[in-house]
């Protein structure tokens, strides 16, 4: 991967900010970890007006390291020898976060972000990877630095009159020792972040926290909550625990936990925005979840799919998203979903091939989502003439009716650490509706007590009663199987797993979520920022020379001169041709995952090749879906046109990382590539093997 300038490769299709937002100047101070700095002043109660904004940066993965050394080489963690390595780091390499990018980031954020915004989500990595043999991590290490991240964070995010704007963190896998490892609280790790956090986390859930790692804050009281999971617990990596099957797994407690409160959002007419650092990805090979937690929560969503707003991640470092098929869960089964899943386990250390793999997996189920590009929400008929499925009918069904309630999304961020380039994201939600002010904090500290002795039977129910959801999917399932349905039989076969209890969905009479249908919390859109760390570093006279020809060259100049740290619009999704999202509903992620996963286009999703040359397609194609359909090709010989969309999308991931050639692999293969040596030893943020 080559280092970017500026601006993205030329042949871009990414739409630009015409303006960016000011630099915040030179941003060169540095700071250290000086033990524990968090204050201890409560957060006040206050009025506070909505912006309908809220901050996740990246998913927060800075890790900060305080041996980070200028003009050092990447070959040795950024902490020794001599190289490219510049003030604000070194990016497309290996090497984590120096403080001086912590705090050029938090002070560009709080001067031009801060006071638009109503709360900020936090998805943990807050200490550097163990990626040096010679200066290896300890306890003390990690903890001082996610005392010293949260310390700065309440110094950013103080307003005016001293009171804070809501943070809501959790826990990394590389803010514990060993890295991934967790065991069930409560645990030395517990108590020390609920101490680090306990500005943050409200007081009558400290307790619950110090059992589990899990809380929420409600960011606008008695309207939304924000949900911070501990996914640790559901890590598949995570060889401390095992999933969340058994009563006896810290996985299957979160899960009741979460199951509970989430009936408590429910009862109280409230939402909720679920986040967590290691997101819920899965495809047809692989997993990084627990399959019985992946299943629990596919479960428990599409239950409260009338309570959750969306779920937001990090880890990954790139930037994409992912839907669950609720019709993948298989929790009445008569036998263990673990013993039957097939999936492996996605590795730590990623290269170019295997997120490539990924993203093509991605792909290839997203191929098979049916067109909605012509329907609406306002089409409410579901039958043709004479009560015959139409064409549209049968669109509408596959995706779970007229709102795709089938499926869920889930965002990840790409991340602040400089594997790619610095970003930053802004989300905007529907607030209207609300009071333009709101007074925080406001605890309810009688719903927190004793969830566990609660008889969640009382008002927990079978899947499926009262639920026109339920008899879509069921009838799907029974034609695509080529049987009639039975009158007077069953919907669904009761759970076969004693532990396992079934939320009860959404009454028949209630609309569709926020998730589903635009209304007030929907989420509307976001806008993705960067820092082009190769024009901000200023190392090299030609800015654009690439990461394999500068290897471990010195920098000509011993002091660095860096240009002032600035975030610039990467895209919004308000203004963006490509993607063309009309808001962040579950139905308009269907649509680009459609248009995504197309070996075919249609017209307005083909690159215009007037304009962009260096994508023409080469003679190598290995991939099975262009084969047949060169096949197809006229009688001109006319080669099939690209799918720019999906372009789009991998550029994204790697925020303008990759070069041509990169992307090119990805268009000619849903394999990895092979053969090639350049993207063989190429890894993706692998910190020793640490994600």
């Amino acid at each position: 991967m080559r280092l970017t300038t500026i601006a993205l490769s030329g042949a871009c299709l990414l739409l630009r900010g015409e303006g960016y937002a000011s630099p915040v100047g030179s941003g060169s101070k540095s700071q250290v970890p000086l033990g524990d700095l968090t204050g201890t002043t409560p957060q006040p109660k206050t009025s506070q007006q909505l912006h309908g904004r809220f901050l996740h940066i990246t998913d927060l993965d800075l890790h900060p390291d305080p041996f980070y050394k200028v003009h050092s080489s990447p070959d040795q963690a950024c902490h020794r020898g001599k190289g490219t390595t510049g003030i604000y780091g070194a990016e497309n390499t290996d090497c984590d976060t120096p403080y001086s990018l912590i705090n050029a980031t938090l002070e560009w954020i709080e001067e031009n972000i801060k006071d638009n915004i109503d709360f900020v989500i936090w998805t943990g990595d807050s200490a550097r990877h163990d990626s040096d043999e010679k200066i290896p991590r300890d306890a003390d290490q990690v903890l001082s630095s996610n005392r010293w991240v949260a310390q700065r964070f309440q110094d950013i995010f103080r307003r005016d009159d001293d009171s804070l704007i809501p943070i809501v963190p959790t826990f990394g896998n590389n803010d514990i020792l060993p890295h991934n490892i967790l065991t069930g609280g409560p645990n030395k790790w517990l108590k020390a972040y609920g101490n680090i956090w306990r500005n943050f986390i409200p007081e009558e859930q400290r307790h619950g926290f110090e059992r589990g790692g899990w809380f929420y804050v409600e960011v606008i009281p008695n309207k939304l909550a924000v949900f911070s999971l501990n996914t640790l617990y559901f890590f598949e990596q995570n060889a401390g625990v095992n999933g969340c099957e058994s009563r006896s797994e810290p996985g299957f407690e979160h899960m009741e936990w979460l199951r509970i409160q989430l009936q408590f959002m429910r009862e109280r007419g409230m939402k909720a925005i679920l986040m967590g650092h290691v997101p819920p990805a899965r495809t047809e090979s692989k997993k990084v979840w627990d399959e019985t937690c992946w299943q629990r929560y596919t479960l428990w969503l599409q239950q409260y799919r009338d309570v959750v707003v969306g779920g937001i991640y990090g880890h990954m470092n790139i930037d994409h998203f992912m839907l669950q098929d609720t019709k993948e869960v298989e929790l009445f089964s008569d036998q263990s979903v673990a013993n039957n899943d097939i999936r492996t386990t996605m590795d730590d250390e990623l290269t170019i091939q295997s997120m490539n793999s990924y993203l093509k997996e991605l792909r290839n189920e997203w191929s098979v989502l049916p067109d909605l590009a012509n329907d609406t929400e306002e089409d409410t008929t579901l039958r043709g003439k004479k009560g015959k499925k139409s064409k549209k009918d049968k669109a509408l069904r596959k995706i779970g009716g007229l709102w795709g309630e089938r499926y869920q999304v889930t965002h990840v961020s790409p991340s602040l650490v400089p594997n790619f380039l610095p970003t930053l994201r802004i989300v905007q939600y529907n607030i209207t509706g609300l009071d333009e002010t709101i007074v925080l904090p406001n605890a309810r500290p009688e719903l927190e007590a004793g969830w566990l002795e609660q008889d969640a039977e009382s008002w927990v129910d079978i899947l499926g009663h009262e639920d026109n959801y339920s008899e879509l999917v069921a009838e799907d399932r029974e034609e695509s199987m080529g049987k009639k349905k039975k009158k007077g039989g069953k919907k669904h076969k009761k759970p076969k797993h004693p532990d396992l209890t079934i939320p009860s969905p959404p009454s028949k009479q209630s609309p569709p979520g926020p998730a589903y249908s635009p209304q007030t919390l929907t989420l509307l859109g976001y806008t993705q920022y960067f820092a082009n760390l190769t024009f901000i570093n200023n190392e090299f006279k030609n800015s654009e020379l690439a990461a394999e020809e500068a290897g471990d060259k010195v920098s000509k100049d011993k002091i660095p001169k860096p240009n002032p740290v600035k975030f610039e619009v990467e895209y919004d999704t308000f203004t963006d041709p490509v993607y063309k999202l009309k808001d962040m509903t579950v139905r308009s992620y269907i649509n680009l995952a459609h248009r995504i996963g197309q070996f075919k286009p249609v017209k307005e999703d083909q690159i215009d090749r007037s304009t962009l040359e260096d994508f023409e397609r080469t003679d190598d194609v290995s991939d099975e879906n262009y084969a047949e359909a060169e096949q197809k090709k006229d009688k001109k010989g006319k080669q099939i046109e690209k799918n720019k969309v999906w372009l789009e999308f991998i550029r994204r991931a790697y925020v303008g990382s990759l070069d041509d050639e990169e992307l090119e692999s990805f268009e000619q293969s849903s394999e990895p590539a092979s053969g090639d040596a350049r993207l063989d030893g190429m890894l993706i943020d692998t910190h020793g093997g640490e994600l």
